[in-house]
């Protein structure tokens, strides 16, 4: 089955002034799509070894997948993860496993941010729910798909790839990274938690 670019939920201009329409238009017809067509091409090129027996390039291909299905899957979370009418603090069940397992939201806050400020080069913030410990952890995945915790839901993802920001904060990732905060849609993060811990755990 292909892969299909999901449509945004909002008009390219609903997160304006933290995310400008210009930006939300090339990250999500371009590069996004491109993400798309990426992880397209590699199941193809796997169906063509399969078929014609010559795995000489498999290694590549499948790290192609990885990177580009991995591109498709969180840029797809981060566009539900925002709303013109986000902003504010999480509650309930969210709310509370964000103050067991970081110390409060303020704290959860200060590592989010210092995790999507402090990643080298190209790559994502992202709270996820580990299966495994049962807990919120926060990491820094570089480009999209490196350093990823095996057996964890992303809940919330951050893009901090220059193509995400660079037109209107030029080189100031961390006003982007300030201002995010006031589009976060809480609830659909709540409802990703939920599922996620209603999930079968390892």
């Amino acid at each position: 089955m292909a892969y299909e670019l999901p449509a945004l939920p909002y008009d390219y201009d609903a997160l304006e002034p933290v995310i400008d329409q210009r930006i939300m238009e090339l990250h999500h017809d371009k590069h996004h799509q491109g993400y798309v067509d990426g992880a397209n091409a590699a199941l193809d090129k796997l169906a063509e070894m399969r078929e014609s027996g010559d795995t000489s390039d498999i290694k590549g291909v499948k790290r192609n997948l990885a990177f580009n299905l991995s591109g498709h899957v969180n840029h797809t979370i981060f566009w539900e993860n925002m709303s013109p009418d986000g902003g504010g603090e999480p509650d309930g069940e969210l709310a509370d496993a964000i103050e067991r397992d970081f110390g409060g939201f303020d704290q959860f806050k200060s590592d989010f941010a210092a995790a999507s400020k402090g990643v080298e080069g190209s790559g994502w913030g992202q709270l996820v729910y580990d299966h495994v410990g049962d807990q919120l952890m926060v990491i820094a995945a570089e480009n999209h798909q490196n350093q990823q915790a095996s057996a964890s839901t992303p809940l919330l993802v951050l893009d901090v790839w220059e193509h995400a920001y660079y037109l209107q904060y030029e080189n100031n990732r961390g006003e982007y990274v300030d201002n995010f905060w006031d589009v976060v849609d809480w609830d659909d993060v709540a409802e990703r938690y939920s599922s996620a811990k209603n999930a079968v755990n390892i």
